[in-house]
């Protein structure tokens, strides 16, 4: 009986995650789907922006999907998920990710393993969602002290003294394999994404998840962290991605503004056969009211 019944969340899970394709469409052929992220429209500076004013805005725009900042809730009750829940069925909207944080690059195992816990509770808030994937974190060492200053050296930031990345890979693997057998039995797949910290460079990345290999670990490609010229990156990425965050930078990004080229992104992961979700990461300056329906318009015909 368990065994049918995590056979079946699986199958429900990956359901959720691709999209069937419509009539006389192949796979290859349907066209990616749009969602936007809750950060697009809060960058962790002044009030919350309201998720559920979020959802009204996406499907109003003209979004697919919308893609939940975890610390961007006012709290995580039953009450107030149900809420959320409600309100993307009302506006027709899927949630494709959950984006949570975690740090497991710390050498005290009591500091890792509550972080283990807390991504553990974050895939229960999923699964009762309805969401199919989380968005992992590597984490970082804490080095360089600030965020803004760790924007500034690109994440590029040196290891505690006595230690090495190779202690943090080892860290890493170990607390991503505690987490699996509970996602698996959610239904939930881990996505780790290349974000500032360890898994700034995308060698590393790919280590990680190549350590672990669970297909309930896959990868989420951010268009816009890399610390280098980001297009051999991408196509490094691309065979393995489980989803998509595209970054744009209306009016000047909040810590730093790129010129990607969504057209020459969109070959890409067409040549990788990608045909997940694509989320919007709205990370400029300008008002989002106007921002996110300009990225929307900009991305709709790039991937049409």
């Amino acid at each position: 009986m368990a065994s049918t019944r995590r056979q079946l969340i699986q199958a429900a899970a990956a359901a959720a995650a691709a999209p069937a394709a419509g009539p006389g469409e192949t796979q290859s052929a349907r066209r990616v789907r749009l969602a936007v992220s809750t950060y697009s429209y809060w960058h962790f500076k002044g009030e919350r922006y309201p998720i559920e004013k979020v959802i009204e805005n996406a499907a109003a725009i003209g979004f697919e999907g919308v893609e939940l900042l975890h610390r961007q809730m006012p709290d995580d009750t039953v009450a107030y998920l149900t809420r959320v829940k409600r309100a993307a069925f009302r506006n027709g909207l899927a949630m494709p990710m959950l984006s949570i944080h975690q740090d497991f690059v710390s050498p005290d195992a009591e500091e890792r393993r509550r972080h283990v816990e807390h991504t553990k509770y974050c895939v229960d808030m999923a699964s009762y969602l309805g969401i199919p994937i989380v968005r992992l974190n590597s984490g970082r060492w804490k080095t360089v002290k600030s965020f803004d200053d760790l924007m500034k050296v690109k994440g590029d930031e040196p290891p505690l003294p006595g230690y090495t990345n190779e202690d943090a890979l080892r860290w890493c693997v170990e607390s991503i394999e505690q987490v699996l057998p509970w996602a698996e039995k959610a239904g939930v797949t881990l996505a780790l994404e290349n974000h500032w910290g360890l898994t700034t460079r995308v060698e590393m990345l790919l280590r990680i998840y190549n350590a672990v290999k669970s297909p309930w670990l896959g990868i989420n490609l951010d268009t816009g962290n890399f610390p280098v010229e980001p297009y051999p990156e991408i196509e490094k990425m691309a065979p393995h991605a489980t989803i998509v965050q595209a970054k744009t930078y209306y009016g000047g990004g909040v810590w730093y503004t790129l010129d990607l080229d969504y057209k020459r992104i969109a070959g890409i992961l067409r040549k990788a056969n990608y045909n997940g979700w694509v989320s919007l990461e709205m990370e400029g300056n300008e008002d989002a009211n106007t921002a996110v329906p300009k990225s929307y318009s900009m991305l709709r015909e790039t991937f049409a």
